[in-house]
């Protein structure tokens, strides 16, 4: 009766051992491979989008909540620099939105991101004037519409990941539909998506 054990209990054995070292392998699978290279294109449209949401946390740090009217305030940037919103803005509750036509003064305004996402990081500071006029959807049931133009702006750092350098002092206009911004950046074509 041990004899027929033994070759049993030596199986059993053996195969405990295979899935021991199986699991000591990788078991996630192979690495992924790497992202693809972010072209000009992929660039301009992470700059974009650091900036139209430095926008957006600006506003909130500053005039989210405030009675409606003209408003100038000054917020420091989390990570260094200043903006200043000024200009006026208009809520209408019956369509959940608030009309702004605002001006953003950006002053070396540090801003960064990271993210699973390669061409969602970024650490940019950000210098220059930018008009904003539109609808901000307030409400779920309203849609952002605005116009946000720049004669000179300046965006210094770096995108993606792995963080590429990203350099450039240009006019831009865009045009916010929903979450979807296009428009031209430095005379180019641009888009993004928040």
């Amino acid at each position: 009766m041990s004899t027929m054990r033994t070759p049993f209990v030596m199986l059993a054995a053996a195969a405990l051992l295979i899935s021991l070292l199986g699991a000591c392998g990788d078991s996630a699978g192979p690495s992924p491979p790497p992202p693809p290279p972010c072209d000009q294109a992929c660039r301009d449209g992470s700059a974009i989008r650091a900036m139209r949401l430095t926008m957006k946390l600006a506003y909130n740090l500053t005039l989210q909540g405030e009675p409606v009217g003209a408003h100038d305030q000054t917020v420091s940037c989390p990570l260094g620099g200043s903006a200043r919103i000024f200009g006026v803005a208009t809520s209408n509750a019956d369509q959940g939105t608030t009309d702004v036509d605002l001006t953003y003064v950006f002053d070396g305004c540090v801003t960064l991101e990271k993210d699973d996402t390669p061409k969602d990081n970024y650490r940019l500071a950000l210098t220059g004037t930018v008009v904003q006029q539109g609808k901000l959807a307030v409400q779920p049931s309203a849609t952002t519409a605005l116009s946000i133009k720049s004669d000179a702006f300046s965006f210094a750092g770096t995108i993606y990941e792995p963080p590429a350098d990203y350099q450039e002092s240009c006019p831009f206009l865009l045009m916010q539909d929903a979450n979807r911004v296009v428009g031209t950046l430095c005379g180019r074509d641009a888009s993004t998506t928040l």
